[in-house]
């Protein structure tokens, strides 16, 4: 294989596109929480498919071949992207409200989509100039991406996320140089140079446009979440994460030998039921700054494990930044600090646990996936609660808390327990309600829970405590109304007509607990409140969000994929352009998916997004350049057969392989992702062959169906499962199997 310049411009320039969504995608999820991240990079990603069409639209741009001065605009407008945006001070909440925050959207999508754009000129230019090459140009567009994963991921765990985002661009100005024959090689080392100079300023470049809630004296980023440390007093300090989830920190000083009177108290005690066990085994679901651990360690439990997905934050308590404030409370010998997904802890323990308890354990950062998905963990779904439930001693209990999600999680526990074959799963079960601090309760035991436990299990349920703590179910005369109560009593479905958020159970097939909204609570009076985050009053954020991007490409950016008809050349026929387009929307498909479905494999960490997009990208790399080799249908053919086997396939791979080593869980995965990620990489190679030198178009249109990709799969999703995201992305390659065998070019 002949290594050719354009193929080294293609490679650098791939492998910082890539980086820089991604790195981006962390910074916005970070910034403006990750449902509006997803919005304005789906949105700007845009930018490179119309760039390839502005070429194939452009005589004067198609005919020069300016690479080193596009390729140093595409590193300087990546410089300035991110603290440019951050400056704007976007307030998402405020965007259907207010026109001068629509106006300040709208530049944040040119300012970001800037970048994709004139990298998509190159891209295209390249492939549209030597497309005799394409099996061997499109694997280094494959392959730089694939190390551009691992490069942001590494990067943003190495440096952090803020200087990751200006050095990711030096591949780009490397290209320039190379592209650059004359003296005009000093305009990209100059600007390397500017990017050097403003690496130690990152930290300011980058000022979030959210106020602190408190000082703030630590600091890191990496690709799993912003962490900041709040100094509120000199007895507590809080963990923040992402600017959404908060985590205490309590001053200890090691010492566990107090009276009662000293004490440290904590506003959801599992004193009651660690103390029914002799040498009681505590797990903390989501440790975050370890109030769980210092509190099961008060209360004298023989075991406490600590488990938390954000290695950094378990770092920081053993033996950094929180380690001497906690009181050396993690190097505890009763402590076992775990850096693992729980779900997937949970499912490889080897032994069970008295009490399993969790304060609102979710993280609201979406993966590190670009922009490619609504990303939620699989904490609360029914086969979780079938997990937590299979790993509680015959006599252990369940203690769960959750701002938002407890009547949907109380449909999945009821569910969980039917299929455990649980006789009277309702009587497994007791509600609370904590009024003051606006949460809800879930105590599940593995045996029915008695009168007595139901009524101390946290607090007396009494008249004297009414006010902070409440029963829900079982629940006294006056409160059989409520609606948890009915949840139980009479099945979610019966509850639902009147319900203002989504109650159906959710399944690891379908693991959106966080998607409550319903699309009956749509209306423009609601459009034009201010627009939360969260869900949990029933407005369908993600479902409006998934509905605009959609409706942008369709109406504004595929009308203009046609726009080339209009010129007096050869030009696609109605087949090869539909044929671009269902291979970049199966394409897209799948990759979404994969990454959500084998999060629950791996667990829930930037392990499962850099292992999977790697070997996708890497393996569809090397299916490119063997491309010529196999016959034109056997792609397509085999893509829809592994989509078969898949569905079939990984349920027994999660329940029988799940309890393996994160190693060996790694190594699995890449062998069943290996495949596909191959014969994905064939198609666009196929099409190639038969455009020509309209190839660059073809790119232009899958680009936009990329985008379109990563957003309609979500809607069946979101309603139905990963099973039927599957089935869609199949249809779109069967019908691009059916479009190969037409014509692509007509005469103009």
């Amino acid at each position: 294989m002949k290594v050719t310049k354009q193929t080294v411009l293609i490679f650098l320039l791939s492998l910082s596109l890539i980086s820089m969504e991604i790195i981006w995608s962390r910074i916005f999820s970070a910034e403006y929480f990750y449902t509006f991240a997803f919005l304005i990079l789906s949105i700007s990603i845009l930018g490179l498919g119309l760039g390839a069409l502005t070429l194939r639209m452009s005589k004067r741009l198609a005919a020069k071949e300016s690479y080193g001065c596009l390729l140093s605009l595409t590193g300087l407008l990546m410089l300035a992207g991110p603290p440019a945006v951050l400056y704007l001070k976007l307030d998402f909440t405020q965007l259907l409200n207010s026109y001068q925050m629509l106006l300040k959207l709208m530049a944040t999508i040119i300012i970001l989509g800037s970048s994709f754009f004139t990298g998509g000129i190159v891209l295209s230019s390249i492939f549209r100039k030597a497309h005799v090459a394409m099996p061997q140009l499109y694997m280094a567009d494959l392959l730089g991406a694939a190390l551009g994963v691992v490069a942001s991921v590494l990067l943003m765990n190495g440096i952090g996320t803020d200087k990751a985002a200006f050095v990711i661009v030096l591949p780009v100005f490397i290209a320039s140089f190379l592209a650059f024959t004359t003296w005009f090689k000093a305009i990209p080392a100059l600007l390397m140079l500017s990017g050097v100079i403003l690496l130690p300023r990152t930290d300011q470049l980058l000022v979030s446009a959210q106020k602190d809630r408190a000082e703030v004296i630590y600091q890191h980023w990496d690709a799993m979440a912003r962490l900041k440390v709040y100094k509120y007093n000199d007895e507590y300090w809080g963990l923040n994460i992402d600017n959404a989830a908060n985590s205490p920190v309590i001053a200890f000083d090691g010492n566990f030998n107090r009276p009662d009177s000293l004490r440290i108290p904590f506003s959801i005690p599992s004193t009651y039921l660690t103390s029914k066990f002799d040498n009681c085994r505590f797990l903390s679901l989501g440790a975050g700054g370890g109030g769980d651990v210092l509190m099961a360690l008060q209360d004298g439990v023989a075991e406490a494990h600590a488990v938390e997905v954000n290695s950094h934050i378990n770092t920081m308590m053993t033996s950094g930044f929180l380690n001497e404030f906690s009181g050396n409370l993690y190097n505890d010998a009763r402590v076992k600090v775990v850096s693992e997904d729980a779900r997937a802890y949970v499912r490889r323990f080897d032994n069970y646990f008295d009490v399993i308890y969790s304060l609102s354990s979710n993280s609201f950062a979406a993966l590190a996936s670009g922009s490619f998905a609504l990303a939620e963990n699989y904490l609360f779904t029914t086969e979780a609660f079938q997990d937590y439930y299979k790993a509680l001693s015959p006599n252990g209990y369940l203690m769960m808390e959750h701002q938002f999600y407890v009547p949907r999680m109380v449909s999945e526990v009821l569910d969980a327990l039917k299929c455990e074959g649980v006789e009277n799963p309702a009587a497994h079960l007791a509600v609370y309600h904590l009024p003051t601090m606006r949460r809800h309760l879930i105590l599940l035991g593995k045996q029915p829970l008695d009168g007595a436990t139901i009524s101390q299990a946290v607090y007396e349920t009494n008249e004297e405590n009414y006010a902070f703590f409440r029963q829900l179910y079982p629940a006294a005369d006056s409160l059989q109304a409520n609606p948890i109560n009915q949840i139980i009593t009479n099945g979610w479905e019966a509850r639902q007509a009147e319900a203002s958020t989504n109650l159906s159970p959710c399944t690891d097939d379908r693991p959106f607990t966080g998607q409550l909204g319903l699309m009956k609570n749509l209306s423009l009076e609601q459009v034009k409140k201010r627009l939360l985050p969260y869900e949990f009053q029933g407005f369908p954020l993600s479902m409006v969000i998934v509905l605009v991007i959609m409706a942008l490409v369709a109406l504004v950016v595929l009308p203009l994929n046609l726009l080339p008809y209009f010129k007096k050349n050869s030009n696609l026929t109605a087949a090869g352009w539909l044929y671009f387009f269902a291979i970049g929307v199966g394409f897209m498909a799948i990759e979404v998916v994969l990454i959500q479905k084998y999060t629950l494999f791996i667990g829930s960490s930037s392990y499962t997004f850099m292992t999977l997009l790697f070997v996708l990208l890497a393996s569809s790399g090397l299916g490119s350049y063997f491309s010529p080799r196999f016959k034109t249908s056997l792609p397509f053919v085999a893509i829809v057969l592994w989509l078969i086997a898949d569905a079939v396939l990984f349920p027994f791979v999660v329940a029988h392989l799940g309890v393996l080593s994160l190693a060996w869980r790694i190594i699995i995965t890449c062998l069943m992702v290996a495949p596909i990620g191959f014969f994905m990489g064939m198609p666009f190679v196929k099409g190639s062959a038969k455009s020509g030198e309209l190839i660059d178009w073809g790119f232009a249109i899958n680009g936009a169906a990329s985008v379109i990709g990563s957003t309609l799969v979500l809607i069946p999703v979101f309603l139905y499962g990963f099973t039927y995201g599957m089935v869609m992305a199949g249809a779109f390659y069967l019908l691009a199997y059916l479009l190969i065998k037409k014509t692509f070019v007509a005469a103009g």
